[in-house]
């Protein structure tokens, strides 16, 4: 449909005259005086109005069409109203701009500039409307920072509300880059522990040789160089939620050192003979295969059961797509704000891109890549380009069957690939080859590995 412009002017051969000359690119409605002008906006709803200052019953004094700019902004601020004035009634229009009034022009008017004027006021408002609508999304669909409308998303919301008020300890399972510490803090702030201390800790990050008395907490003299006696981490969340990031990387010996924790509440430092009371609520997490490290003997079958009283499982970006658009805008209007670049949006293209990309990185990816785009677009448009993706219709550019044949074959395989990580024998298996079949395939269409075996 085309964008609605309602002209406001006393004079009915200016308006036959305005419309026929605009009526290929805008529905134009009209209106002769003030009464009717309130009338059709308020049946229309127009985001752009042309307003004569000149109305009757008075078409020589200004007071008239500055009460009908009144009035039409009070009915909706964000309208755009371009003044248009005579040459002696420069001042008015300039009391109108003081006013609220977008812009102005002098009669008589121009017609390319008219065009291009109203081509910017109808830019605008629609930038304008689009922010508004995510900023309402923002607050509709943002669950403790977490965004999202689809239907995984709102069961995973829905859980947390459930298991929040508990004290069950909680595993949270998904991707990297899915969020899970995100979820891990919505279960603390929502739970009657909020005001208490939560503690996180990244089990794969610490080497082995610390991770007990990171955990633990350590007395003087345990070790050296404990020239001090040191809570521990577990310590530090009394009274709150401890949460253990990434538990499918912690070795042997210390998970029977948690199970004994999670089981009695009490623990002893490195070091120590003492017991400790501790009332933490416990929330881990990991993207590894648990049930597997529990057949290869890497995980105890014991502390699973007691850290998975509740699951959740963080699904992948690739499966909840109708978010992605959702993300993709809030991340570019938050770091847009950020460095001054306000008015960015998207392309038509860029959106294509977003929606056919994979995301193997999951959230942290889509943030990355849009971030990246904010600082490196030039105009007012992010385009596939700054994203670093490929154009849907660039990819489409062949001009052979050969090249179409090509092109879909490497399409096809770089799905596959950033599906599976990069990983040779799991995309052959979807593509339905040999892995010898697809290194060959890889070869010929310049596709390198990015991943080893």
């Amino acid at each position: 449909m085309k964008p609605l412009l309602l002209i406001v002017d006393d004079d009915e051969e200016i308006r036959t005259q305005m419309k026929w000359t605009l009526a290929q690119d805008y529905e134009v409605v009209l209106a002769g005086d003030r009464g009717s002008a309130l009338e059709v906006f308020r049946s229309a709803h127009p985001a752009v109005v042309l307003l004569d200052l000149g109305l009757p019953p008075q078409p020589a004094n200004p007071e008239e069409g500055l009460a009908a700019l009144s009035e039409l902004l009070t009915l909706d601020s964000s309208t755009k109203i371009v003044i248009v004035s005579g040459q002696g009634d420069k001042d008015n229009a300039l009391r109108a701009i003081g006013a609220g009034a977008y812009d102005f022009l002098v009669k008589p008017v121009e017609v390319e500039e008219l065009k291009l004027l109203l081509k910017r006021c109808f830019h605008v408002a629609q930038l304008e409307k689009e922010y508004r609508r995510m900023q309402q999304l923002l607050q509709a669909d943002t669950f403790e920072g977490m965004l999202g409308t689809s239907r995984v998303m709102r069961n995973v919301f829905d859980t947390i509300r459930k298991v929040a008020t508990t004290d069950a300890p909680v595993l949270i399972l998904g991707e990297s880059g899915t969020g899970k510490e995100m979820a891990a803090q919505a279960i603390h702030r929502r739970s009657p522990r909020k005001d208490g201390p939560f503690v996180a800790i990244n089990c794969s990050a610490i080497p082995e040789t610390l991770l007990e008395s990171e955990l633990f907490g350590h007395e003087k003299g345990a070790f050296t160089g404990a020239h001090a006696m040191r809570k521990g981490r577990i310590e530090t969340a009394n009274g709150g939620t401890l949460f253990l990031d990434e538990i499918g990387e912690v070795p042997l010996p210390i998970q029977v050192k948690l199970l004994r924790f999670l089981q009695e509440k009490r623990i002893e430092r490195v070091g120590g003979r003492q017991e400790i009371n501790i009332d933490a609520r416990v929330v881990a997490a990991t993207n590894a295969d648990l049930k597997k490290g529990m057949a290869g003997g890497t995980f105890r079958e014991d502390l699973f059961y007691r850290l998975a009283v509740v699951q959740i499982t963080l699904p992948a970006l690739r499966e909840r797509e109708s978010d992605v658009k959702l993300l993709a805008q809030c991340c570019m209007q938050r770091y847009s704000g950020q460095i001054g670049k306000n008015a960015l949006a998207f392309d038509a293209e860029a959106v294509r891109a977003l929606m056919r990309h994979l995301w193997p990185g999951n959230v942290r990816e889509l943030e990355n890549r849009v971030k990246r785009a904010v600082i490196m677009a030039e105009g007012k448009r992010i385009t596939p380009q700054d994203l670093e993706l490929e154009s849907v219709s660039g990819a489409a550019a062949v001009t052979t069957l050969k090249e179409a044949r090509e092109a879909v074959e490497r399409e096809m395989i770089q799905n596959a690939l950033r599906k599976h990580s990069g990983k040779i024998a799991p995309a052959a298996v979807e593509l339905g080859v040999s892995r010898p079949t697809l290194y060959e395939l890889m070869e010929k269409l310049g596709i390198a590995r990015e991943a080893k075996e």
